[in-house]
């Protein structure tokens, strides 16, 4: 059984809105969806037998296969029991028809084939076939000194590990997947941001801070899935790069994280070091890398972010790293509409700082779930 803890705060502020200007949210204008969310509910403890924590990706499963029934939410674990950063090799499952967690996945903490071991990251999908996919970006101690390349694991549909991509072009799969799903054949979009990370100690010394690398990327992966085979890769293709990285003691890693895909093949990334969020144009399509993209949108309300997702109107929600807003953004103006509170906790300055990482729209689009750091809970936000 999954321990469930007890919620530590609930207050007016997680539902407070801030609106990016004065005046901005007017009576004639269209909804976004966060001015429609009221609600903030705890779902279930992600904290496992094991006391793996800190989760971090979202899902909801497509289908249903295995152990996994559609409308599940998966949550993946970063931290082990001794709260090292890298080290988390558990996957839950959440069952909002039954209301019960269960254990869907126990990786080993070294699997043959990806380099530096298991700790799981908010890369993560599953496939319309059953198949999971998963990041992993490894440490032995908690922070980049003992970084590895990592790779992304795939598992069946009872999580069993079954397979182990790496490679050259695979180092620290990071941010939220993006994916088209056409059932024999997929495609995976995936950030990339360990390469050429040092630890956090070794500094700029014209900031001070830890050494900013500007190499990561996201990458295209194409599969093709045979029936009751699993999926294979294909092809390989760089679509963005140049993106800035940097190795954090508190955070692990600070690098591009966001990805979601619109129905026009436009990619947009979060690049949390340079706070803001671009699009890649044709980034299905594409063969080249279209560099850092084109700028959508920066600074403002956005406080490094983190996961993206897609409302049913198309705007574009990111979970802030720096406070425990979530912030909605029209991706075709570019214009921030304004930010929630989702995560309030006074513990942090500012409020929620550190908190939020993953988040997945509900199936009726009408809401979303995402997670909280500091209570190690998956969390439903509804009307």
């Amino acid at each position: 059984m999954i321990s469930m803890r007890p919620r530590a705060w609930l207050g007016a502020a997680a539902l407070a809105i801030v609106l990016a200007a004065p005046g901005h949210a007017r009576a004639e204008e269209p909804k976004g969806l966060l001015e429609t969310i009221h609600k903030h509910i705890t779902r279930t403890s992600t904290v496992t037998d094991n006391g793996d924590l800190n989760p971090y990706a979202v899902i909801v499963a497509p289908v249903t296969a295995g152990k996994i029934r559609k409308g599940d939410v998966l949550v993946d674990n970063f931290n082990n029991l001794s709260n090292l950063q890298g080290t988390g090799t558990t996957i839950v499952d959440y069952d909002p028809a039954t209301r019960q967690t269960t254990l869907f996945a126990r990786l080993p903490q070294r699997v043959p084939n990806c380099p530096g071991g298991v700790g799981l990251t908010t890369a993560m999908a599953m496939l319309k076939s059953g198949w999971v996919i998963v990041g992993s970006t490894p440490s032995t101690d908690g922070t980049t000194r003992t970084k590895g390349d990592g790779c992304l694991l795939v598992l069946d549909a009872d999580g069993q590990l079954v397979a182990a991509w790496a490679g050259p072009d695979i180092n620290g799969p990071w941010g939220n997947m993006a994916v088209i799903d056409r059932g024999a054949t997929a495609t995976l979009f995936v950030s990339m941001a360990g390469f050429d990370l040092p630890g956090y100690d070794i500094r700029d010394p014209a900031t001070g801070y830890p050494v900013t690398v500007n190499k990561a990327t996201v990458l295209r992966i194409d599969l093709a899935v045979p029936p009751g085979k699993p999926p294979a890769i294909v092809a390989r293709t760089v679509v963005a790069a140049g993106f800035a990285a940097r190795a954090d003691k508190d955070v692990f890693l600070i690098g591009p994280t966001g990805l979601a895909l619109a129905g026009d093949g436009t990619l947009y990334l979060s690049d949390a070091m340079d706070n803001r969020i671009v699009a890649i144009p044709d980034a299905a399509a594409r063969t080249d890398s279209a560099g850092t993209g084109r700028l959508v949108t920066k600074d403002g309300l956005l406080k490094r972010p983190l996961a993206l997702a897609l409302t049913q109107a198309g705007h574009l929600l990111a979970c802030n790293a720096k406070n425990g807003q979530l912030v909605e953004v029209d991706p075709a103006t570019g214009k921030q509409l304004y930010a929630q509170w989702i995560d309030a906790n006074q513990a942090q300055s500012p409020p929620g700082n550190g908190d939020l990482f993953g988040i997945a729209m509900t199936p009726d689009g009408k809401g979303f779930y995402y997670v909280e750091d500091d209570v190690n809970t998956l969390m439903e936000a509804a009307r």
